[in-house]
């Protein structure tokens, strides 16, 4: 079986059910509803569309790609309660990309009415970062069904596979989500990490985790834990909420080691924000 699980959100055991030739021809991300972003660092030029794989000897389901955990934009509705000064009239914002100390925050969920924010959460989504190719067993599984490719093309002979790089983006992440918390506990604000079930795991084995608790409003550290189903019947996998846990900038530091403080004022995020408020962030249902 092929180590790919999903092609541009397409699970590979379809088999031939599924359109291959148009699904790569067109190169559309399902859950961005635009070109995909993962290129082939030899080839900018062409997509990989990988979103999730089968890993080990115990073949976990592993997300690869972070678009992936935006399907049907859950990962925004389970964060909704974190929005403490929400109110009905308020209208919800997702903005992407925001830039605060420690780096950029993926997404911030806004809570603003007319035109002023009244409260907002960050979100991370994390998923694991990979070591080799995964090129081969994208090309030898599309030969497998069917797809005819260039005669020049070799890796379906490549001996070159992918691995998982658990402990680096696992210690990579920490150190991020410590300098950001930071910020967000100074001014009362919620941060969340969207992660799969098996990463969370390693985290939690790995590090000084054993302090978390089970998400507790107050905490400014929250994470967010995914488990990726498969339906029998369609072959189709979804994302399920399985756990949350919650800490603080303190637990965070106890987990990683660090203590490097990271601070903007809430002024700050704020006029960040606004100014990239619009009729296009606003998050609709539908």
């Amino acid at each position: 079986m092929t180590g790919i699980l999903e092609l541009y959100g397409v699970p590979t055991r379809l088999g031939s059910e599924a359109h291959w030739e148009s699904v790569v021809e067109q190169e559309i991300c399902p859950y961005l509803h635009r070109k995909c972003l993962k290129t082939r660092k030899s080839q900018p030029e062409i997509t990989i569309g990988t979103c999730s794989v089968l890993y080990g000897r115990e073949q976990k389901e592993i997300v690869i790609c972070p678009q992936r955990l935006l399907e049907k934009r859950q990962v925004f509705l389970d964060c909704i309660h974190l929005l403490t000064l929400h109110e009905p009239g308020n209208e919800l914002h997702i903005i992407s990309a925001v830039g605060i100390p420690g780096g950029n925050v993926d997404y911030f969920l806004v809570s603003a009415r007319n035109g002023e924010i009244k409260d907002f959460v960050g979100i991370e989504l994390q998923t694991l970062d990979r070591t080799g190719t995964i090129w081969p067993d994208r090309q030898r599984f599309l030969q497998s069904s069917g797809i005819s490719l260039p005669a020049k093309d070799t890796a379906i002979d490549s001996d070159k596979t992918f691995g998982m790089n658990w402990k680096m983006t696992a210690k990579t992440i920490l150190i991020q989500l410590h300098h950001k918390v930071q910020t967000f506990e100074e001014i009362n604000k919620h941060l969340v990490l969207v992660i799969q079930d098996h990463f969370m795991n390693y985290i939690k084995g790995a590090f000084r985790f054993g302090h978390l608790n089970n998400a507790l409003l107050g905490d400014s550290a929250h994470f967010h834990v995914y488990h990726l189903m498969q339906n029998q019947e369609s072959s189709a996998f979804r994302l399920e909420l399985d756990a949350r846990f919650s800490t603080d900038a303190d637990g965070i530091a106890e987990s990683s080691g660090l203590q490097t403080s990271h601070k903007l004022e809430l002024e700050t995020i704020n006029r960040l924000l606004a100014a990239k408020m619009s009729g296009k962030t606003l998050f609709l249902l539908g």
